[in-house]
C-alpha cells in the first residue's frame, strides 16, 4: 500500500520490475565489455612496452664504447678485465648488479632481469661485449606514469560509459516495454469499456425476457406478446451494435495496410436506407444529398467508415424530435472528400464540443445525455484515415458533425 493507502496498479509493478531487469543487464553488460576492451588495451600497452624497452636496451648495450651519453634513464656499467667497473654518473642506488657482471664475464648467458622499485622499477639487461661484460639499466618510470594515465583515461571512460550505459538501456528498456504496456492498457481499456458499456443493454435485454415471459405465463394476447417481442428484438439489436462497436475499438490500434477504395456516397446510402424505418417510425425526414461531382471515393476500410456513418446518424436521430430533419450530404474540394451529418434536434453547448468525443463522457451544464462509444469511435476511426471529424451545434439549433478524408 502506498501513503495514503492507494493500492499500486500490479501490472504496472510488473512492468517497471521489468524495465529495471532490463536496464541493469543492458547497461551491466555494456560495462562489462567496456571493462574487457579495457583490460586488453592495458595488456596491448604494457607489452608494446615491454618490447620497445628491450630492443632499447639491446640497442644501447650494442653501442656501449663508453658510458658518458646513454639515452635518457638509462645507465651503462661496463666491467672490465680486472673487475674494475665503469658507470654512468648519476645512476641510481643498488646498481650495477655485480653478480650478473661477475657470471656474464666468467662466460655466462646474457641475463635480462626486472628489478621491482618505486614508480615502475628498473628493467636490466647483462652480455659479454669486446671482452668485457656491460649492464644496461632502464628506468621504468616514464612508462609507468603512461600506463597510470592510460589506465586513469580507461577508468574515466568506464565511469562514463556506465552512465551512458545506463541512460540508454533504461531508454531501450521503455522502448523494449512500451508495446507490452500498450497492450496491457488496451486490455485494460476494452474490458472497461465492455463493462460500461453492456451492463445496460443486458440489463434491459433481461427485464424485457421476464416481462415476455411473465406476459406470456399470464396469456395475454398476440399483440402484447408482439410488442414485448420487438422490444426484444431490438434490444438485442441494440447489443450487436455496442459489441461491434467494442470489437473494432480493438483492432483501431492494429497496424493494418489492406487498405481499398470506398466510395462514400454508396456508404452513407446504406446508411440512410438502414435508419428509413426508424427516421419514419420517430416522424423524422432523413435525406441524402449526394456529391455534385461524381462518386466521393477514398481509401479505407469499408466497414470501419460504415459504422462512422452509423453512429452520427443515429447519434442525429437519437436528439432529434418528430417533425425534424436529417441530412447527410457529401462533398468534394480539391483532394479532400466530406461527409456533414446534420440535423436540426436538440444541439448542444459549444462548450461541450471536445466532451462529446471523450469515452463514456456526460453533458455539462445540467445535460444529462451520455455521448457512449460511438461518437469517441468515429473520431479514431477518422483520425486513422488521416482525416478529420468536427463538430458544431447550439442548444435548440440542432448539430452538424463534418468527415474530412483525403480523396482516393
Amino acid at each position: 500500500m502506498r501513503a495514503g493507502g492507494a493500492q499500486q496498479d500490479p501490472d504496472q509493478v510488473l512492468l517497471r520490475r521489468a524495465r529495471r531487469v532490463i536496464a541493469l543487464q543492458t547497461a551491466g553488460a555494456i560495462t562489462v565489455s567496456l571493462l574487457v576492451v579495457g583490460v586488453l588495451a592495458l595488456i596491448v600497452v604494457a607489452r608494446s612496452q615491454n618490447a620497445a624497452a628491450t630492443a632499447l636496451l639491446r640497442d644501447t648495450a650494442a653501442a656501449a664504447d663508453d658510458v658518458e651519453d646513454p639515452p635518457r634513464g638509462v645507465w651503462i656499467f661496463r666491467q672490465g678485465a680486472g673487475g674494475a667497473v665503469e658507470a654512468t654518473p648519476g645512476a641510481p642506488g643498488g646498481f650495477p648488479d655485480r653478480g650478473a657482471l661477475d657470471r656474464v664475464r666468467a662466460g655466462g648467458a646474457s641475463e635480462t632481469t626486472q628489478v621491482d622499485g618505486r614508480e615502475g622499477g628498473y628493467l636490466v639487461l647483462t652480455q659479454r661485449r669486446d671482452g668485457r661484460a656491460v649492464q644496461v639499466v632502464m628506468s621504468r618510470h616514464e612508462q609507468h606514469d603512461e600506463r597510470e594515465r592510460l589506465a586513469g583515461a580507461l577508468a574515466a571512460g568506464e565511469v562514463v560509459g556506465l552512465l551512458i550505459a545506463l541512460l540508454s538501456a533504461t531508454l531501450l528498456a521503455r522502448r523494449a516495454t512500451a508495446p507490452l504496456a500498450d497492450a496491457l492498457a488496451r486490455q485494460r481499456r476494452f474490458v472497461a469499456d465492455a463493462s460500461h458499456e453492456l451492463r445496460t443493454p443486458l440489463t434491459q435485454l433481461h427485464t424485457r425476457a421476464q416481462l415476455l415471459r411473465m406476459d406470456l405465463q399470464a396469456g395475454e394476447g398476440a399483440p402484447s406478446v408482439a410488442d414485448d417481442v420487438d422490444r426484444l428484438v431490438a434490444g438485442t439489436r441494440h447489443l450487436g451494435e455496442v459489441v461491434e462497436d467494442l470489437l473494432l475499438s480493438t483492432q483501431l490500434s492494429r497496424r493494418d495496410d489492406a487498405r481499398v477504395p470506398v466510395d462514400l456516397g454508396a456508404v452513407a446510402a446504406d446508411v440512410v436506407a438502414e435508419h428509413a424505418d426508424r427516421a419514419r417510425d420517430q416522424g423524422v425526414e432523413l435525406t441524402l444529398v449526394p456529391a455534385a461531382d461524381g462518386p466521393s471515393v477514398v481509401r479505407g476500410h469499408r466497414a470501419a467508415l460504415r459504422r462512422v456513418l452509423t453512429a452520427l446518424v443515429d447519434n442525429a436521430l437519437s436528439h432529434t424530435a418528430s417533425g425534424g430533419h436529417v441530412s447527410v450530404s457529401l462533398g468534394r474540394e480539391h483532394a479532400v472528400v466530406t461527409v456533414v451529418v446534420r440535423d436540426d434536434g436538440t444541439g448542444f453547448d459549444p462548450a461541450d464540443t471536445e466532451r462529446l468525443f471523450a469515452r463514456f463522457a456526460r453533458g455539462g451544464h445540467g445535460d444529462q445525455r451520455r455521448f457512449g462509444l460511438g461518437l469517441a469511435l468515429a473520431r479514431e476511426v477518422v483520425t486513422g484515415h488521416g482525416g478529420t471529424i468536427e463538430a458544431w451545434g447550439r442548444p435548440g439549433q440542432g448539430a452538424a458533425f463534418t468527415i474530412s478524408l483525403p480523396a482516393g
